[in-house]
């Protein structure tokens, strides 16, 4: 009888060690090490990793030797998954989503599935039955008769044991296998339960040599953690090709898909989606949404020119300043980086004149975006300069530059991008740096480009 083997396994790292510690030793967490049985069964007949036909031994090979096939890739009817996956899906690849309970994960799934049209696609549900896809399917294609006909290619199988997976897939043989979520299934080779740090990864490796052995792309959905990562060991996100976040507020419509890491292709890249009744819509042109509508003129409010991976973004930034009540003055941002704004206020009352030591201010991006780009710089400056002085910015006009803390405008990178999503936007000036001019071309644009050496020049021609 073989004799059972156990070990513990850390639950937020994935680290393992023979004897239980109240620290784990990789990652510092307490009481995170959990007992788990890890001996393995006999392999069993026509699971995945023990067909003979894939039992062939690899020898190493000189670099020059190898030959190389650029594949094509597998472009979707979705415009926005395809620009984060870096262009369209990767046959081979193995790619994990991750999202809050409600975010939408399984609708973007089955909304990829049922519009991937001359392809088999395979659906494995292990959270659902086969009577809540198929609500979910009827009200996704019921406003898009275009979706019925793509039901006929759309498999469904509602199973959690990898070994019958692979049977099922070894008889269908699927061109994109969809698996919601990684975390229900289970391996008849480990003891241990389904959404356990062994099985996780076990599960996660066997689907990871199926996909590269008979290059059929695999998309994992996985849950997350009370702290927003990803739940299971870290080692997950070593494995597959791709980690794509979805985020968002479930009280709110907007959502947004970013990658995390991505082997073919920019992590810079953002997709945002609306969600319907009927699924979600994509934004093809997320700066009118990122841009509130108003009539009246509103102090504290400037637009700025922003890139997300090779797609210009024009946000809206709020600012609120005012007298603090208490000896502290209060300083709080919203999608923007604390350090830095408390930098760009220093730059404001050294070379700006603005006194800002007794002054509570108030800073948020719209939209719910985390922006990094120091290009919104000199829009975080004059919205603030603009509720200091109570003085409104007209609607009209953008900004796109950096600010040292010599109070210098510096140049951006991209610059004509900007420009011309502004223009294309409708508005009618545009204030960059005087050393991005020898770049623009401006016989090429209507849009009237203002350039500043100086943060303090800028406040004059704005304010006076």
């Amino acid at each position: 009888m073989t004799k059972i083997k156990k070990a513990y396994f850390c639950q937020s790292c994935g680290h393992q060690s023979p004897k239980w510690m109240g620290k784990c030793p990789s990652c510092d967490s307490w009481n995170t090490l959990v007992e788990e049985i890890v001996q393995k069964e006999e392999a069993k007949k026509g699971d995945w990793k023990t067909s003979t036909s894939r039992k062939v031994a690899n020898k190493p090979r000189l670099l020059k030797e190898i030959k190389f096939s650029a594949q094509e890739r597998v472009i979707t009817p979705d415009e926005e998954l395809n620009r984060v996956l870096g262009g369209g899906i990767v046959p081979g690849s193995l790619v994990l989503i991750g999202g809050e309970p409600g975010i939408g994960k399984s609708t973007l799934m089955l909304q990829i599935a049922l519009t991937m049209h001359q392809m088999k696609v395979l659906y494995v549900s292990g959270e659902e039955s086969e009577q809540q896809i198929k609500m979910r399917a009827d009200r996704i294609t019921q406003q898009n008769e275009g979706l019925v006909a793509s039901r006929e290619n759309c498999y469904i199988l509602t199973e959690t044991s990898t070994q019958n997976i692979f049977k099922q897939i070894e008889e269908f043989a699927p061109q994109i296998l969809v698996i919601d979520s990684i975390q229900t299934l289970h391996s008849s080779f480990l003891e241990s339960s389904a959404g356990t740090v062994s099985q996780v990864r076990e599960c996660t490796a066997e689907l990871l040599k199926f996909a590269k052995e008979s290059q059929t792309p695999v998309f994992l959905i996985g849950h997350i953690n009370k702290e927003g990562s990803i739940a299971g060991p870290k080692v997950l996100e070593h494995m597959v090709d791709t980690v794509l976040q979805f985020e968002g507020d479930r009280h709110l419509v907007y959502r947004i898909l970013r990658a995390t890491k991505n082997r073919f292709g920019s992590t810079s890249e953002l997709a945002i989606y609306e969600m319907l009744g009927d699924g979600l819509r994509e934004v093809s042109n997320p700066s009118e949404i990122l841009i509130s509508q108003r009539d009246d003129d509103l102090s504290g409010i400037s637009i700025g020119a922003t890139l997300e991976g090779n797609r210009p973004l024009l946000i809206e930034v709020q600012s609120l300043v005012s007298t603090s009540n208490y000896g502290t003055p209060q300083r709080s941002s919203t999608g923007f980086d604390g350090k830095r704004l408390n930098m760009l206020l220093a730059v404001l009352e050294k070379r700006g004149g603005f006194m800002l030591g007794n002054q509570d201010v108030f800073l948020n991006i719209t939209g719910g975006l985390k922006i990094e780009d120091p290009a919104i710089d000199l829009a975080v400056c004059v919205s603030v300069a603009s509720s200091y002085n109570d003085i409104s910015v007209s609607n009209d006009m953008c900004f796109a530059a950096e600010v040292g803390l010599g109070g210098e405008i510096r140049a951006v990178n991209k610059v004509e991008n900007r420009i011309s999503e502004a223009e294309k936007l409708g508005f009618k000036e545009i204030y960059i740096s005087k050393y991005a001019l020898k770049s623009v071309n401006q016989d090429n644009y209507t849009i009237k480009i203002k350039a500043f050496g100086k943060v303090e020049e800028v406040f004059e021609d704005l304010f006076g």
